[in-house]
């Protein structure tokens, strides 16, 4: 088994077919799309597919070690980082092409008017060892 991030972007990828901003979605578009997204861990949760997946909030903070005693430095505006990710799922499957095919199936989350995004999803192996440096 192998572990993959799917990660969803706010912006940054290419646009999806359903490129309403969930901002513009009403109360109800945006319960489906979470329930949908619940379904879609729940039923991975039963196969042993499903790690763990977290939507993110938009607040945040770049912070940096500034030396010993002294306060971590915190900075802003903000990077584009905080305004691309929007949440990410972790699967831990057998291959790859099975991470591109929940990918897939994920990026058919409903969203404005109760119709599939079709959102692009950046799907990352996590690396299994450190990296091997040769000389």
């Amino acid at each position: 088994m192998a572990k993959y991030l799917l990660l969803k972007h706010y912006r940054g990828a290419p646009a999806s077919v359903n490129d309403v901003p969930m901002d513009q979605w009403s109360p109800e578009e945006i319960s489906a799309h979470v329930q949908y997204m619940n379904d879609f861990a729940a039923r991975l949760e039963k196969t042993g597919e499903f790690v763990d997946g977290q939507a993110l909030a938009p607040e945040g903070a770049w912070v940096r070690y500034d030396g010993e005693g002294r306060p971590p430095v915190t900075d802003g505006p903000f990077a584009e980082t905080k305004d691309l990710i929007a949440g990410w799922m972790i699967i831990d499957v057998d291959s790859y092409e099975r991470a591109v095919e929940l990918a897939g199936e994920l990026s058919a989350a409903p969203g404005a008017g109760g119709k599939a995004i079709h959102e692009w999803l950046e799907v990352r192996p996590f690396l299994a060892a450190p990296p091997t440096i040769t000389e």
